[in-house]
């Protein structure tokens, strides 16, 4: 009787925060338009409680998406924008030396921007490596240790960094360590010709949408608790370790192109992460509980910034995204015969 009555109250949550979500969605599409893929996105690393790496050339909204979320979830939040002479005390903060009317004299801890529930990374590649590591720690254990002491971060905590393609002039790739921390990463992509229209005529007028707030701090909390209460069946789940394990060239059960083409591939943060995203994208979609068809959406947004094509696989024009889409597609398949 009691686990009829928790699956019920379940139920009842999941139902609840879908409406909420409806709300939060238009309330984001009303700035953001033509984009739905990149907000459910967005929204489901916030949901699965993680980071989300934004890349696109300049000019596609990266920013405006941000700091439109930050004001429909109702979080505090900060931007650094990211500049090769950026240090790390300009994003975790420091101590300085203060004297007192008595001429007694006392370092002071001033916080950095790196404190607030939702971070804006703004061109995070532009940046030296020695900034960019500034944000390990806190990404994957929500505090920072400064001069000695450890600071617990406010909570939720989520980064949203931009990044330009790195062949742009000026910038610097991300360490491996640090992209493996972005729970997904979204491409944002040019938009077709209605679209753009539609962009033009909604932003060059004398007035612009304005985003509201219909989420906060206590309620994405709650949210996100939901989340990771949410059922997943085996067969989701023996796929999802099937298309990480899939994708490593030394598993000598990996597919030929993997071996032929993969220099090195995810580690078991990606399993981590495509199990609490495809549960957010269901609760997206306004479902109870994530399917296959959630696997094989997330695999490129999950997997593609975890692994690296060999320096022959390169040279030959091999696309990451096909051997991620092939390995998807075969893992399917296998799944479904068995």
């Amino acid at each position: 009787m009691a686990g009829n009555q928790g699956a019920d109250d379940l139920l009842n949550e999941i139902e609840a925060l879908g409406a909420k979500l409806t709300l939060a969605r238009a309330a984001i599409g009303s700035r953001i338009i033509g984009q739905d893929r990149v907000v459910d996105l967005s929204l489901a690393a916030m949901l699965a409680g993680g980071h989300a790496l934004l890349m696109g050339l300049p000019g596609l909204g990266k920013t405006r998406l941000v700091e439109t979320l930050a004001t429909v979830m109702g979080l505090t939040g900060n931007r650094i924008q990211f500049t090769p002479d950026l240090m790390p005390s300009d994003i975790l903060g420091s101590e300085v030396l203060e004297t007192a009317a008595d001429g007694s004299r006392a370092f002071r801890y001033i916080e950095g921007p790196i404190f607030s529930q939702l971070l804006m990374a703004d061109e995070i590649n532009r940046a030296s490596p020695r900034t960019q590591s500034a944000l390990l720690q806190a990404m994957q254990e929500r505090e920072v240790t400064v001069a000695g002491q450890t600071r617990k971060l406010p909570a939720p905590f989520h980064v949203l960094a931009t990044q330009n393609p790195i062949e742009q002039e000026g910038t610097y790739p991300l360490p491996e360590a640090q992209l493996d921390r972005f729970l997904v990463k979204i491409d944002v992509e040019y938009p077709d010709r209605e679209t753009e229209r539609a962009i033009v005529l909604a932003t060059t007028g004398s007035v612009d949408a304005e985003a509201r707030a219909i989420f906060d701090a206590e309620t994405l909390i709650a949210a996100q608790s939901v989340v990771r209460r949410m059922p997943v069946g085996d067969t989701v789940v023996d796929l999802i370790l099937d298309l990480v394990r899939a994708c490593r060239p030394d598993n000598p059960d990996a597919p030929e192109a993997v071996k032929a083409h993969v220099a090195w591939g995810p580690g078991p943060r990606a399993a981590q992460a495509l199990m609490l995203l495809v549960r957010a994208q269901a609760l997206l979609g306004g479902r109870l509980a994530p399917d296959v068809s959630d696997v094989v959406r997330l695999a490129r947004p999950v997997l593609e910034h975890r692994m690296a094509l060999s320096f022959a696989a390169r040279a030959e024009g091999v696309l990451l995204e096909e051997v991620i889409d092939e390995v998807a597609a075969r893992v399917t398949q296998s799944e479904r015969a068995a």
